[in-house]
């Protein structure tokens, strides 16, 4: 189904699940390149920018929270933009959609704004990137605020809860890391002068616009690469707590053993059925006693003085 906003000259066309009549319609109408047709039909594609006379295709991507609200997944977003349109398709983010939701109402409501924004696909396109851009620095946003969390309950929550949060966490930053790292080479092919749009420079200067865009990604960028290390160097301060309780209860049943051996040997020796000196005397069984709490004694004082060198 192809749903279109249209503004004087200027279409928006967002197809959510084309089909193959969709595929032909763009293929006829628009003279696309097949390959790039292919790359609708296909998808985890690389993130690119592909340029022709008359148009540029963008694969571009971005991230969104699960139905769970817990990992992060990755959606692609498949731009045609020519100069008098803007074409959106496939399952692109939700953010794409609900943008177009708002923009059709506000242009029945005559929106100024909005009709300022369909003035030119360029700034339609910068448009929809600024408000991709916007909801991606949330989602980053938020996986910092977990980053905190385990920063300040690495200490006090029990040991399952941190783990499972330092690894869910950990996935997401990865993902976002490999998914931004090979995109912002194509967002500098905007703020370089690669890209040079439709719009006339006289009317309208973009270079500022795609600067923007370039700032804001690459802030984020920064902002994944330094949760990443914090993440890292948390989960080596989590392992070292954990290998330190470890150590702690080895050496504590270490030290229950060391004591119990020498009377596990004594009872065993009064144990066995042979006749030994004082053996039918009542004081012998206090005297056995009384030597197993002083070797007790002993070797608890022992121990201490070794802990506390």
């Amino acid at each position: 189904m192809i749903e279109t906003i249209q503004y004087q000259s200027l279409k928006w066309q967002h197809i959510t699940n084309p089909s193959e009549e969709d595929y032909h319609y763009l293929l006829d109408k628009f003279k696309f390149h097949p390959l790039d047709i292919e790359d609708c039909r296909s998808t985890n594609q690389r993130p690119k920018i592909d340029e022709y006379d008359d148009y540029y295709f963008l694969i571009l991507h971005f991230p969104y929270f699960d139905k769970g609200n817990q990992f992060i997944r990755i959606r692609e977003v498949k731009i045609f933009w020519g100069k008098d349109y803007i074409i959106t398709i496939g399952k692109s983010h939700w953010v794409v959609k609900k943008l177009f939701e708002e923009m059709q109402q506000d242009l029945l409501e005559k929106d100024e704004d909005t009709m300022r924004k369909l003035s030119s696909s360029d700034l339609l396109l910068y448009t929809i990137l600024d408000r991709l851009m916007l909801e991606t620095y949330t989602l980053i946003m938020r996986v910092g605020a977990e980053v905190d969390l385990i920063n300040y309950d690495i200490f006090n929550k029990k040991a399952r809860s941190i783990i499972e949060l330092i690894s869910i966490t950990r996935r997401n930053i990865i993902l976002l890391n490999t998914t931004f790292k090979p995109q912002l080479r194509v967002l500098h092919m905007f703020e370089g002068g690669a890209i040079k749009g439709f719009v006339d420079p006289e009317v309208m200067d973009m270079e500022d616009y795609w600067g923007n865009i370039l700032d804001q990604y690459q802030k984020m960028f920064d902002s994944i690469e330094d949760y990443g290390e914090l993440i890292e160097g948390l989960t080596n301060t989590f392992d070292s707590l954990q290998a330190n309780k470890s150590n702690e209860i080895m050496k504590l049943l270490t030290i229950f053993s060391t004591i119990m051996l020498p009377l596990t040997v004594i009872t065993g020796l009064f144990g066995m059925n042979i006749d030994f000196p004082f053996t039918t005397s009542v004081t012998a069984f206090w005297v056995v006693i009384a030597s197993m709490v002083i070797i007790t004694a002993l070797l608890i004082l022992y121990f201490q003085k070794r802990i506390n060198k």
